[in-house]
């Protein structure tokens, strides 16, 4: 991907023909097509104070498209649990029919400075479910408690 330059701001935006400047041209390309490459935010989701797990949870998109997204996501513990706790998040797709899933490791720390964060790609089909859900325990009078912000991202669709 070519490097956007500094905004030419001390260049006359058109020449004296009247045809805007080449560097503008050059600048305007260069800028359009790093949009065109980023990737497209589809969803996000922020889950505060949680302390129970999340069961399998379809993410707020309209039908998507065949092709691939990048979901990611990242967990802390908010609360520490009295005794001991466990939280694993897991991602869900659906590829030639085949129901696919992702976890990460359990995130046993059990103090407020226990994070993960993870991202996966993801092909999927036509108008099927990207999914998240954790599993979740806790032990002790003090429930453990924690958050989760995830995002899904389109990074491309399948050309038909």
């Amino acid at each position: 991907m070519a490097t956007i330059q500094r905004i030419p701001v001390r260049e006359p935006l058109v020449d004296p023909a009247g045809q805007l400047d080449r560097r503008w041209i050059k600048w305007f390309g260069l800028y359009t097509d790093r949009i065109n490459a980023a990737a497209d935010r589809l969803a996000f989701v922020q889950k505060t104070e949680q302390s129970t797990a999340i069961s399998t949870t379809s993410f707020p998109t309209p039908a998507l498209s065949p092709g691939f997204y990048r979901v990611a996501y990242y967990a802390r513990i908010t609360t520490a649990a009295t005794t001991s706790s466990s939280l694993t998040v897991t991602l869900g797709h659906t590829d030639g029919s085949v129901a696919c899933f992702q976890s990460g490791s359990a995130i046993t720390g059990n103090t407020t400075a226990a994070v993960q964060s993870n991202e996966a790609l993801m092909r999927i089909d036509q108008a099927t479910p990207l999914t998240y859900a954790t599993a979740y325990s806790s032990t002790g009078a003090t429930a453990m408690q924690y958050r989760l912000d995830i995002t899904v991202e389109m990074v491309a669709v399948e050309s038909t």
